[in-house]
């Protein structure tokens, strides 16, 4: 054992979620010890990375600029090898959990959209509303100031008018600290089509600061490079957040692979233990424990923790530790249009149609919000007429109209909580001689429903208002990105893995926090109500240590 080090609170993964309980303990006196699996780079790499990418990597390889190391790998998807290598998958759907998060300190803030959708009060009721899924264990009314504490702390742009909010009309504690960014071309031609069919386009909560400085980060100027990288940092990632942690005391120890969970006689955690890259191994004990890892990682590592205390492993008495995985099962559908849409004007993200999300039909059929991407179309145009073999003028007149005249539409689906679909440990092992995780996932005939009856005629309808002469669909559903479930909150310790304030049952002193602990996936991002449930937690951290 190399060294033993200790916190009042360790906190292990650096993206959103552990962001903000470091700094809510920080700010209560507490002292904090973040460890992060993955290297801590600088903005301007991650920006040259990809410029330095060839240009056919460019589209829709999101971690191509990050590259991993040996003792943090990740998904890689630029071939079928790579896609391979970490994440195992199998099931009926493998392919619509085929998540693209990186191990780097900021996590997936890097490379997320900003998107930031508040839950409904029905979204949280599933169970006694429409007979599906798991009901949350308190009422919107409770996380509602979470929400908007989480918006303040990210920087978050959204709508003033209380009819375009989401979700429309509700009582809001505090207004959106900006407006919201203004629609291109594309979204305001999407707006008036969705009109005409009864469906409202309405602008999208944005962490990404809309004409003004907030929280020391620059005004969005429309890069359209959300995804991989903001190169001027107007859109809140993680990585802009450490810094501020350590100004305010905490410590932040990179390359540091937490493998197991340490637990005494009386159920409690008494340290965690990580690999350096050296292999060399080290000891971290704290008052309370955050596993703050993603909805991936997390399980893995209390799975992995399994032991003579722990049979089924940490934090796991109820056996749903690694079950009820959610992500928004995706559909896209490619479109070539009679006239210019013009996208790309502004973030890659701006707007969605959300009514759809909402409705009596979820007791029989998944609800699902509806967009169009906002990313500029020009290196897709670009790669489509190279693949025609144009040249000269020819191929300059067949980029021009690809890029005005193609567009993307988009439906993601409101997944329900299965138990076997579940991750547990592959008989795989990474370079540490950790077990790599695998999955098995099933979208489930709930979503499959809704595809057939509902979304993909949606879908066809609104390429058809557009003047699409073209309509390809993906002939499979394909991930969101937004990792959910793994360990379920409810009251019940027999059913769930954590209790309202995301603490283990098993362990009061462990607790994790983030969309592993959703009860419900609904059809929106996933990132605002994680970011709520972190503060949740640190409050209840906070009460802990200070009152026992």
């Amino acid at each position: 054992m190399a060294s033993t080090d200790s916190a009042d609170v360790v906190v292990v993964g650096t993206g959103v979620v552990g962001c903000l309980i470091a700094e809510q303990a920080l700010d209560a006196g507490l002292s904090v010890l973040m460890l992060e699996a993955g290297p801590r780079v600088d903005r301007w790499r991650i920006v040259e990375n990809y410029r330095n990418l060839p240009p056919g990597m460019r589209l829709f390889h999101w971690d191509a600029p990050y590259p991993p190391k040996p003792w943090a790998p990740h998904l890689e998807t630029r071939t079928p090898k790579e896609a391979e290598q970490y994440l195992q998958l199998e099931g009926p759907n493998a392919r619509a959990y085929l998540q693209g998060y990186v191990r780097y300190a900021g996590g997936a803030t890097w490379h997320w959209a900003g998107i930031c959708w508040r839950l409904t009060p029905e979204d949280m009721r599933l169970k006694s509303l429409y007979g599906v899924g798991r009901d949350w264990p308190f009422a919107h009314d409770i996380i509602e100031p979470y929400y908007a504490r989480a918006e303040y702390a990210l920087g978050v742009c959204g709508p003033t008018d209380p009819a375009m909010q989401w979700p429309p009309n509700v009582k809001r504690s505090r207004p959106y600290p900006m407006g919201p960014t203004p629609f291109g071309p594309g979204e305001h031609r999407l707006t008036e089509v969705a009109a005409s069919m009864g469906l409202m386009n309405i602008p999208a909560p944005q962490a990404r600061n809309s004409g003004v400085a907030y929280n020391g980060r620059p005004a969005c100027c429309g890069n359209n490079n959300c995804f991989p990288v903001c190169p001027i940092a107007a859109k809140y990632d993680a990585a802009t957040a450490l810094p501020k942690i350590e100004a305010k005391g905490g410590r932040i120890l990179a390359n540091a692979v937490v493998y197991r969970i340490e637990t005494g006689d009386k159920k409690a955690v008494e340290a965690v233990h990580y690999f350096d890259p050296d292999k060399g191994t080290h000891r971290i004990t704290a008052k309370v424990f955050v596993i703050a890892c993603n909805g991936i990682e997390t399980p893995k590592l209390l799975l992995f923790s399994k032991d003579d205390r722990n049979p089924n492993g940490v934090a796991n008495s109820s056996d749903q530790v690694g079950r009820n995985m959610m992500d928004q099962p995706k559909l896209i559908a490619d479109l070539e249009l009679a006239e210019p849409l013009w996208t790309g004007v502004g973030p890659v993200q701006s707007s969605s149609i959300m009514n759809t999300t909402q409705g009596e039909f979820r007791s029989s059929h998944a609800g699902a919000l509806l967009r169009m991407e906002n990313f500029a179309r020009s290196p897709l145009g670009a790669a489509a007429a190279l693949k025609k073999g144009l040249v000269g003028k020819a191929l300059d007149t067949e980029i021009r109209r690809l890029s005005a005249c193609t567009a993307r539409l988009t439906v993601e689906h409101e997944p329900l909580p299965w138990p076997d679909n579940r991750l547990t440990l592959s008989d795989k092992k990474d370079w540490l001689g950790i077990n790599k995780p695998n999955i098995y996932y099933d979208v489930s005939d709930y979503v499959r429903r809704s595809a057939k009856d509902y979304t993909v005629p949606l879908l066809q309808r609104l390429a058809d208002g557009l003047g699409a002469t073209s309509f390809k669909l993906s002939p499979e559903f394909l991930n969101s990105d937004h990792i959910m479930g793994g360990c379920i909150m409810g009251a019940d310790p027999t059913t769930s893995v954590v209790d309202a304030d995301c603490r283990a049952h098993d362990h009061h002193n462990l607790f994790l926090p983030g969309g592993g602990a959703m009860p419900s996936g609904t059809a929106s991002n996933s990132t605002l109500t994680m970011a709520a449930l972190a503060l949740k937690a640190a409050d209840a951290i906070v009460d802990q240590l200070r009152h026992g």
